[in-house]
């Protein structure tokens, strides 16, 4: 990721919060923080609800530091649930939605062309993270009647919702995604990180 930098911290104590279905919960967070060179510290909160639901957002921090208002309009906002693959329940998944910056406010795409993903991703690390032990990218369904999701020939003919799959004991490669397609693109926008190269 160019010069940033993702490190795992620690766990944090219990605390409430809304999950990503909108239930009141307690759950604790492993905090991972997101480093670039001169500019502030950013860190990625995987939360795990005691009603058993997880997801992963860009923390905002009681006092927060002097920032483009489009990553402080990421924080606390665009979560990335974590479930349970439908066809295997020894394999979790979340939702390939890229961000992107309208005026100041983050948003997602939810189908793109895989061509447009690995643009979106950049294709050299999409292929790497696909490449990690376990992790594959299909259609969000796990269809295998869905074409398009090859890495190593992105289709751009078909717009389809992707969704990234990996082991349940796997916890960087979540948040790997996470930082790729939440964080890089408002980090581009706001010209912190280089535009991608495919």
């Amino acid at each position: 990721m160019d010069d940033l930098t993702l490190e795992r911290g620690i766990t944090l104590q219990a605390k409430s919060g809304t999950t990503c279905s909108g239930v009141s919960a307690i759950g604790r967070a492993v905090a991972w923080e997101l480093r670039l060179p001169g500019r502030p510290l950013l860190t990625v909160h995987d939360n795990r609800w005691d009603n058993g639901e997880r997801d992963l957002v860009l923390y905002q921090p009681t006092v927060v530091p002097e920032i483009p208002a489009a990553l402080s309009n990421l924080h606390n906002r665009l979560r990335v649930g974590i479930d349970l693959a439908p066809e295997n329940t020894a394999t979790l998944r979340i939702m390939a939605f890229p961000a992107w910056v309208d005026g100041e406010r983050p948003r997602i795409n939810k189908s793109l062309t895989t061509a447009q993903l690995a643009a979106r991703y950049g294709l050299q690390q999409l292929r790497d993270l696909v490449a990690r032990p376990g992790v594959a990218l299909h259609s969000a369904g796990g269809r295998a009647d869905v074409p398009g999701y090859d890495v190593d020939d992105p289709q751009d003919e078909r717009r389809i919702q992707h969704a990234l799959y990996f082991p349940g004991e796997d916890d960087e490669t979540p948040v790997i995604a996470f930082a790729h397609l939440r964080v890089v693109p408002v980090l581009r926008h706001v010209g912190w990180l280089p535009t991608v190269t495919v």
